[in-house]
This record gives C-alpha cells, sequence and structure tokens, in this order.
C-alpha cells in the first residue's frame, strides 16, 4: 500500500536554491538573519545578502565557477551561511564536513568530492592542513586568526561583480552531504539544487516557522538537519537563527533565555538533558513554543518529560541526508500520537515493505520504510552501485528505517533494519527497549545491542549509564520484563560512563559491540 503526504500547495519553482533562500532579503532588510551566540554578533539579512553576492563574487575572480567543490569545515557561525549560499550562487558545489573529523576522514572527502577549495575555523587548520596536502589539490582558507593561510575575507569580492550562473535545478549539484559511516567509508549524498528547493516547499509550511520566531541553531550546519532544517527553513520564513558552536548545556539554556528563542531543534541526547537535568531548574524558558526532535528516535515517555518540564509542544521530524526531511508532526496540531514521526511531507509517497517476503505491510505491522519524492537525492557520488542498491528503479529509497504506520497514515520509526536484534528467530528492536529503559530513573541513558549466543542467536544487552548511585540492575531488569514479551527481556546490563554517538545523536552500537 502507497501512503501519500498529498498535493503540494504550491508548485516548486525552477530557481537555484540561493536565489529561492534569499528572494526576500531585500524586503526584511535590517532584521537580524544569524546571531553568533557565543559573541552576540549580529548578521542583518541585507548584510547576508550582500556577503553572499560578495563570496560568489570572490570565487569567481579566483576562477571557481560551475561544477567545482567547495568544502566548509566548521562549526555554526554565521558566516557558514554566507559561504553556503555564496558556493551556490557562484555555480559551485558545496561539500560540507564535520569540523571533529581526523585527517584521514577530512581527506577521503576531500579526495571524492575533488574538492578544489576548504574553509576552515584555525581549531581545526592542522587537520585541515594535512588532510588539503593528503588530497594535493585543495587551497585551505581560515575563519580567524591563523599564520600562513589566506583569510576568510580574502574570499569576499565586490557584491556587484558577482556571476551570474545558468544552472539547471534537477540536474546541478548543491550539495555533496556525507552519510555517518557507522560501516565502511562515508558516501557523499549528491543533492540537486531542486532537492532542496522542493523539500522546502514540502516542508517549510508544515514546520510553521514565520519571521516572527527566533530560533536556536545548535544541531550542525554539516549535518542534513541543521543544513536544511534549520538554516534553509528558517532564512526562507525570515526567522532569526541564533548559533551555536557546539552544544554545552549551560550556554544553550543561556541563549534560550536570553535571546527569548520560540523554536527549538534537539536530538534525543539534548532531549534528554532537558527533561532530567538540574541545570534547567529555574530557568525561564517560557519564551518557547514549540522543541523539534529529529535524528534518530525520539520515545514518548521522553517527549512527555521534555514536554511537562519546559512547557511547551515537542514533537518529531523525520529525513536523511538522502532525503532531507519527508515526514514531521506539525508543531501546533491536535492530534496526539506518542512516538510517533508523523505522516509524509506533502509531495511525498511512502511504502513498508517486510524485508524477508518482500510483501507490503499494513497497518500496525511493521516493515522497512520506502520513500520517493522529488526531495529524494540524485545519488551517492561516485559510488553508483551504493546507489543502485539503495533507490530501485521505481524511484523508491529504502531508507533502511524499520517503521510501523496506523491507520492515519501518520508513522513511527521503531528501529534500523541491520540492527534488529535476533533472539531464537524472533526480532527485537534496540529502540523499544531503550524507550522502556530511559523511562526508569535509575537510568541518565543507555543503549541496547545483540550480543552473540550459541543457543538463542543473540541476546539483548543493555549498557546503562546510572542516574545515581544506588543502581539495581535486577530492579531495572525486573522494570524491563513486566512491560515486554518474554523474547524481548534484557538478558545482561553493563553500567558505563556515556554512551557513544554520532554528532546527530545516532547510537554508535559499532562501538559497543
Amino acid at each position: 500500500m502507497i501512503y501519500s503526504g498529498g498535493e503540494l500547495g504550491a508548485e516548486i519553482p525552477d530557481v537555484d536554491v540561493a536565489s529561492f533562500v534569499l528572494r526576500r532579503a531585500g524586503e526584511l532588510g535590517e532584521k537580524p538573519a544569524l546571531i553568533d551566540g557565543s559573541s552576540g554578533r549580529v548578521l542583518s539579512y541585507a548584510e547576508l545578502e550582500r556577503s553572499v553576492r560578495s563570496f560568489a563574487a570572490g570565487l569567481a575572480a579566483r576562477g571557481f565557477g560551475k561544477g567545482d567543490t567547495f568544502a566548509i569545515c566548521m562549526p555554526n557561525v554565521p558566516e557558514y551561511a554566507i559561504a553556503f549560499y555564496g558556493v551556490l550562487a557562484a555555480g559551485g558545489r558545496c561539500m560540507t564536513v564535520n569540523p571533529l573529523y581526523t585527517t584521514g576522514e577530512l581527506a577521503h572527502q576531500l579526495v571524492d568530492s575533488d574538492a578544489r577549495m576548504l574553509l576552515t575555523v584555525p581549531q581545526c587548520l592542522d587537520v585541515a592542513r594535512e588532510a588539503a596536502q593528503q588530497a594535493g589539490h585543495c587551497e585551505v582558507f581560515v575563519l580567524g586568526e591563523a599564520d600562513g593561510e589566506p583569510s576568510f575575507s580574502e574570499l569576499l569580492g565586490d557584491p556587484e561583480a558577482a556571476p551570474e550562473v545558468e544552472i539547471d535545478p534537477a540536474v546541478d549539484i548543491a550539495a555533496i552531504l556525507y552519510s555517518s559511516g557507522t560501516t565502511g567509508l562515508s558516501k557523499g549524498v549528491m543533492l540537486s539544487h531542486r532537492n532542496l528547493v522542493a523539500n522546502m516547499v514540502q516542508a517549510v509550511p508544515a514546520v510553521a516557522v514565520s519571521q516572527e520566531d527566533v530560533v536556536v541553531a545548535v544541531l550542525p550546519f554539516f549535518h542534513v538537519y541543521g543544513l536544511c532544517g534549520i538554516m534553509s527553513f528558517g532564512l526562507i520564513a525570515g526567522a532569526t537563527l541564533v548559533t551555536m558552536p557546539r552544544f554545552e548545556l549551560e550556554q544553550f539554556l543561556d541563549l534560550l533565555e536570553r535571546h527569548r528563542v520560540t523554536r527549538g531543534h534537539v536530538v534525543p541526547p539534548i532531549a534528554l538533558a532537558l527533561a532530567k537535568h538540574p541545570a534547567v531548574d529555574g530557568r525561564d524558558l517560557s519564551a518557547l513554543r514549540h522543541i523539534f526532535c529529529g535524528a534518530a528516535p525520539l520515545s514518548a515517555d521522553l517527549a512527555d518529560g521534555v514536554a511537562q518540564r519546559i512547557g511547551c509542544g515537542v514533537s518529531q521530524i523525520y529525513g536523511m541526508s538522502e532525503t532531507a526531511a519527508t515526514h514531521l508532526v506539525p508543531p501546533f496540531t491536535t492530534v496526539k500520537k506518542p512516538g510517533s514521526v508523523g505522516p509524509p511531507v506533502p509531495g511525498t509517497e511512502c511504502r513498508l515493505v517486510d524485508s524477508d517476503t518482500g510483501e507490503d505491510a499494513g497497518p500496525g505491522e511493521r516493515g522497512e520504510l520506502w520513500v520517493r519524492g522529488p526531495q529524494i537525492m540524485l545519488g551517492y557520488l561516485n559510488n553508483p552501485q551504493a546507489t543502485a542498491a539503495t533507490i530501485d528503479e521505481d524511484g523508491w529509497l529504502h531508507t533502511g528505517d524499520v517503521a510501523v504506520v496506523d491507520e492515519d497514515g501518520w508513522f513511527a520509526i521503531v528501529d534500523r533494519v541491520k540492527e534488529l536484534i535476533k533472539y531464537k528467530g524472533h526480532q527485537v528492536a534496540p529502540a523499544e527497549l531503550e524507550a522502556i529503559l530511559i523511562a526508569h530513573p535509575q537510568v541518565s541513558d543507555c543503549a541496547v545491542i545483540g550480543i552473540p549466543d550459541d543457543e538463542a542467536g543473540e541476546l539483548p544487552k543493555a549498557f546503562v549509564v546510572p542516574a545515581g548511585e544506588d543502581f539495581d540492575s535486577e530492579e531495572l531488569t525486573a522494570f524491563v520484563a513486566a512491560q515486554v514479551a518474554p523474547h524481548k527481556r534484557i538478558r545482561a546490563i553493563e553500567l558505563v560512563q556515556e554512551i557513544p554517538k554520532s554528532p546527530s545523536g545516532k547510537i554508535l552500537r559499532r562501538l559497543l559491540r
């Protein structure tokens, strides 16, 4: 059965991303577009638009043009938006990089994407230099004080000399985002201008952000959620973004208070802190109207814990690097479906397919989520085999996520296909057990994996960060057992100081194994 998000409310314009996002910059003028949370520095919409044209002109003057790749390896700062949209305005492709990457990881992306230039910050300069040297043909620029490398300002030119580039939105690549690489080398996801523009048309009305909103931008811009769901969705709506270079709870709470932030975007680890950390007590977060959580499943109990403590709505948004946003729970809906990621966004089709039989799964049944729509990536860069394994001949992208759907067409993500534990032939979803574990007052954080067993095949094992000194593993085991079928019971518990996670909040189960 095919589930549809319905018709789009507007046609997808045949334009490039930079023009589309900044189309109202002149009208918004001196309204703050981005505020640097660390310093309070403000970049207005008029300044952003002029700086983007200046950046495009500077790149063109250096011979950078259509089809060339520019890499950004920086934390969230206002200049990220200048560089990203400036590259696109010059006709180039922007490749984003996790600033915590090692030399080898960065070099892989520079080589694979054939990057000509790399913009970074002083803290990442040593790694950037070594990686660029390994890549062999990449020039490094630095935002901030650094000796020996040209600065960000040297990339700026005369905004009146910004190039006029013919862009085919359906074909020309705007962004290359690398998958998390939790297994093997990461793959470059190619998103066209049309992919990104289409997703804004699909999702921004449902996200319901407006120019009256102040949005905290703590999730990294190198990730699809930060780049599309926060930066592009926020700027095209005329909102003000308050950037954070990295998550620190006290600073995060300070920014929410000081700037009267109205809209939040978090991942489960941040949601966990908002629900349980004592630092939240006494803070004035009354301006917050809604919090979206994405990048990894959010349990119903944790969402409720955040909502009750903060006093605002909390709902999920779902997508991937390969798809941008495909599902979301509208922020101010009266419909309550705990744990759901909502219906598909308009213009998106979905199926749930049983991985063993290849047949469609019905309401209440588990299946792999397949999606199709104008936001689906062009493919993986330099990797046609991986592309063919992910997008079939009918255009369905196989997400690898296990989901269920209800009679109303609302979806819930319950696990990853490859992370399901097989206990005596029964499927056990780690995310289901984690949602139960995290609700126990003795648990600060947790993760569940399958461990080999000669008789059962695999046994569910929990890694737990205890919330206090009086931890009782037998009590926790019994707590879970009372809520699940016998084959889902936790068979082993190991206490750890922290759960390893990617920057987007996904549990790195391979490190636990």
